[in-house]
């Protein structure tokens, strides 16, 4: 039964980071019980690991092709598994699943971080009594827990992060399994062919988005946070509030909410702000042939600290995710603030950041499967390699000695254009004869959103499907025009706005 991850992007550390994948070329009973200990202790909440049996490690990363198992060997080894969980106490079971890679047999064990910390393994398998040891992950090694580090175990020993508990008033019909099954058709999980005849509540628990008995199985908070069509029923405010800020004086405004599951909300507010606020723009340079070119906001920039914000945020407290857009520049702001080691202080020296625990273990899993997150660590570097690049100030990055909020400040780039550049500018639109081609007019209009009535009204033609084959969706399949809502052709509030590539293109007319 496969389990829910692209077992390629897995073995390459595309999807989990380093340190929560183990190597190993042959099957060593000890030393797996040992890392099953440590990836269920979880000292890092990092979300557990994953151990694959049949991949020789060298230096913390596979060495491919694999050396592949006996394919005759994978029951027995399987079912030694199974002996081997019950030596660990408390009482831990993993879930297996045979793959086959380059044409090699090898096993993935998916190691969650266990609900009943700390967990203990013997240090070693021979018969007798063997003393007991808490294992825990030191990098991409497995250790003996010892000193701070014990302390620090039983301290998390009634400690389960909010979004890997068990939601006490949500029902197992609350998850959707067209929203499951999108996900792993878009994460090319081999789960996905199954997952159309296996009973739900086995692939809630493979996917480890539902735990309980058989006459008590609950879904846990992320999974009502992806796999939910409406997770506001369960989580107040878990929403993304775009606020267009017309005027430096802010009285002159307009909002938009996104809401749904929270790969559908992100992806709709990043959409949105990439069609509808960031710009490209450009500046001739005095004795240079080549224009400078550069964005007011970079877009990786923004993507990046609204994808932090949602993985980052509390969805224990009340309070959306608020995304300020002001003529000069971008301000996110979310609840609370980071957790230790990162503090005010830390931000203000502009310091390495190097993070140790984290607020959403599964919820950073889910977005890394669908590529909306990076690894650990690597959020501030990537936003302020970004606004560089763009030749933008540096961001700002805030919050209080309390920790009580988290605030990104995207500043716009300092070189506004002057009137009469090469940008396409909103008049443009207005001195459009009719005598211009039909889609040259149609990429002219849509220089802000636009719906489909608007557009073939602008036209002059009837608001019909056949008008709309004609002249506009030949734009959107070019990539001359995009929508503001791509995962929701159909959606009432659909517009159509000029990409990149149809400004360029109406820069050369």
């Amino acid at each position: 039964m496969a389990l829910a991850v692209n077992i390629h992007e897995l073995v390459n550390g595309k999807v989990i980071e380093w340190e929560r994948l183990e190597f190993k070329q042959g099957w060593n009973p000890q030393d797996v019980l040992q890392t099953m200990c440590a990836f269920a202790n979880d000292i890092n909440n990092w979300g557990g690991g994953y151990i694959i049996i049949g991949i020789a490690e060298k230096d913390g990363r596979p060495v491919l092709p694999p050396a592949g198992l006996n394919p005759d060997s994978l029951d027995r080894i399987q079912g030694e598994l199974t002996t081997l969980c019950h030596r660990l106490e408390p009482l831990y079971m993993p879930v297996a699943e045979p793959y086959v890679l380059q044409g090699k047999h090898i096993l993935a064990i998916y190691c969650p971080a266990g609900d009943v910390r700390p967990y203990t393994a013997p240090a070693s398998l021979v018969k007798g009594a063997q003393p007991r040891f808490h294992y825990i992950r030191s990098g991409s090694r497995t250790i003996k827990a010892q000193g701070e580090h014990i302390r620090r175990l039983q301290e998390l020993a009634a400690r389960i992060p909010y979004d890997d508990r068990v939601h006490p008033e949500a029902q197992l019909n609350d998850l959707d399994l067209g929203l499951i099954r999108s996900f792993l058709g878009e994460i090319r999980s081999d789960l996905f062919e199954e997952s159309s005849s296996m009973p739900f509540d086995q692939l809630c628990r493979l996917m480890n988005i539902a735990r309980g008995p058989d006459e008590a199985l609950r879904p846990i908070n992320a999974g009502l946070l992806f796999f939910s069509r409406e997770p506001g029923r369960f989580f107040p405010r878990a929403w993304i509030e775009v606020v267009l800020r017309k005027d430096e004086a802010g009285k002159d405004f307009t909002e938009r909410y996104f809401r749904g599951p929270l790969h559908h909300q992100l992806r709709e507010a990043l959409t949105f702000i990439r069609t509808s606020i960031i710009e490209e723009r450009v500046r001739k340079v005095p004795g240079q042939a080549e224009a400078e070119r550069f964005f007011n906001f970079p877009f990786e920039a923004v993507e990046e600290a609204l994808s932090n914000a949602v993985y980052h945020k509390s969805y224990e407290l009340g309070s959306p995710i608020e995304v300020q857009i002001w003529p000069d520049k971008i301000e996110i702001l979310s609840f609370p603030g980071p957790v230790p080691p990162v503090t005010a202080e830390v931000l203000a020296r502009n310091r390495r950041i190097v993070a140790r625990d984290y607020r959403n273990r599964r919820v950073g899993d889910f977005l890394k499967e669908l590529h909306l997150t990076e690894g650990r660590g690597t959020g501030i570097p990537t936003i302020k390699r970004a606004m560089e690049l763009n030749g933008s100030p540096a961001p700002v990055f805030e919050t209080d000695e309390d920790s009580s909020y988290f605030l990104t400040v995207l500043p716009a780039h300092d070189i506004v254009p002057m009137k009469g550049s090469d940008e396409v500018s909103d008049e443009v639109s207005d001195e459009v004869s009719d005598e211009v081609p039909l889609n040259i007019r149609v990429l002219h209009y849509c220089i802000k959103p636009r719906s489909r009535a608007e557009i073939l009204e602008h036209l002059g033609l009837a608001v019909h499907t056949t008008n709309y084959n004609r002249h506009i969706r030949p734009l959107v399949d070019e990539g001359l025009l995009a929508m503001t809502h791509p995962d929701a052709p159909r959606s009432q509030h659909q517009r159509y706005i000029l990409t990149e590539p149809g400004r360029k293109m109406l820069q050369n007319i």
